[in-house]
């Protein structure tokens, strides 16, 4: 398995991933590692949520370099696992407040540079979308649906660029919608290890 492979699980608030990511890990257990959500960590410690102006640009810059830098370490004390990331670095483009050329001028990057970084991406369609109560397991998430509607969208035209982009839509079994993400990363395993050119 090539020793920096990572995957971004990602979509908009209320599609279940903070469920999925730990269902991922029981399931997967010691092939995969959960590299943490880097804004969560931020709110959890009492870090106010900034959605305009410059407190939100430094607000995003700061989310991209600690994203930067958490995957960077489980890179290095889990180079034989896949990494299953909450979030990547171009979720900020959703939340950035000028424009995508402004996000990447910011964090003095490119989309490409920073698809790079994935070998996939699986995004869970929030149940917004489809008028369903959107209550996350993530106590820092607090959106309403119309912005969870909004936001799903945003990152989904942001993510669905990546060349190996996995969508998972919601379902009415929300274990149809779990197993089909599981799925996906049972998929990208298998490719790791069969290596280049198989």
């Amino acid at each position: 398995m090539n020793s920096a492979a990572a995957i971004v699980v990602t979509g908009g608030p209320g599609g279940g991933k903070t469920t999925a990511l730990d269902l991922f890990q029981r399931e997967l257990k010691s092939d995969v590692k959960i590299v943490p959500e880097a804004a969560t960590l931020l709110f959890g410690h009492g870090l106010d949520r900034q959605d305009s102006g410059d407190r939100a640009k430094l607000l995003q810059r700061s989310i991209y370099r600690m994203q930067v830098g958490l995957e960077e370490i489980f890179r290095g004390f889990y180079s034989d696992r896949l990494l299953i990331c909450d979030r990547g670095t171009l979720d900020g483009l959703a939340y950035w407040p000028d424009g995508e050329a402004g996000y990447f001028a910011a964090i003095e990057s490119s989309f490409e540079r920073e698809a790079a970084r994935y070998q996939a991406v699986i995004f869970f369609q929030s149940a917004a979308i489809h008028g369903e109560d959107v209550k996350s397991n993530n106590p820092y998430r607090s959106e309403d649906s119309q912005t969870a509607r909004a936001l799903d969208d945003r990152l989904r035209r942001v993510w669905e660029r990546h060349p190996n982009f996995h969508y998972i839509p919601t379902e009415t079994s929300f274990m149809r919608k779990i197993n089909r993400g599981l799925e996906a990363i049972s998929s990208v395993l298998a490719t790791l290890r069969a290596g280049p050119g198989a």
